[in-house]
């Protein structure tokens, strides 16, 4: 005999199967709800990490750059000082500069001759004076360049004129002062 079965069974395996993909469906969504979640957050917290470490550096480059500038600072200051301590040596150096220049003038300075002016630029002496001759104008420049303390001795000008019913011969001499070494500066020549 023949068995014909009239139940709705392919209905209800059909609801079945429905119900069990709607149920996966609410899982997967789920699932998938939790993994974008958790992913989310350890994203946000990492950047959060990252964004106090930049912070951190942050906030220790602008105190090293503080310490930069303060070592800038203290840089310049040091360099004024240094030059500052340089002029004085140089000062202290040549302080009794004029006092040989005039002891050394006076010195090579022949009879006969009148110093007018004397003026000093650097190094450069500028002299004028009146002198009987133009042979002793040579002898003061050939007494000139004999000292150490002076060199080129150069003739700018001469030229006749009466002063006191006397013919005089006036006349204008550059000469430039040799500077004495300090011990520094002796010491920084000899390096070389």
């Amino acid at each position: 005999m023949i068995k014909i079965n009239l139940l709705p069974h392919r209905e209800e395996a059909r609801r079945a199967r429905r119900q069990q993909f709607y149920v996966l469906m609410g899982l997967t969504t789920v699932l998938v709800g939790v993994i974008w979640f958790l992913g989310f957050s350890i994203i946000n917290r990492q950047i959060d990490v990252q964004m106090s470490k930049n912070e951190f550096l942050k906030s220790e480059i602008a105190l090293l750059d503080k310490d930069i500038a303060e070592i800038k600072k203290l840089k310049s200051q040091t360099d004024s000082l240094l030059a500052r301590k340089r002029v004085i040596e140089a000062l202290q150096a040549n302080r009794t500069e004029m006092v040989h220049l005039f002891n050394e003038l006076a010195k090579r300075v022949p009879e006969g001759i009148y110093l007018r002016t004397l003026t000093q630029t650097a190094q450069k002496i500028a002299i004028t004076g009146v002198a009987q001759s133009n042979a002793r104008i040579t002898t003061l420049m050939n007494n000139l360049d004999e000292s150490p303390l002076l060199e080129n001795s150069t003739l700018i000008e001469t030229k006749a004129e009466v002063v006191g019913n006397r013919r005089l011969n006036a006349f204008s001499v550059n000469t430039f002062i040799t500077r004495q070494l300090t011990d520094v500066e002796s010491a920084k020549g000899a390096k070389r």
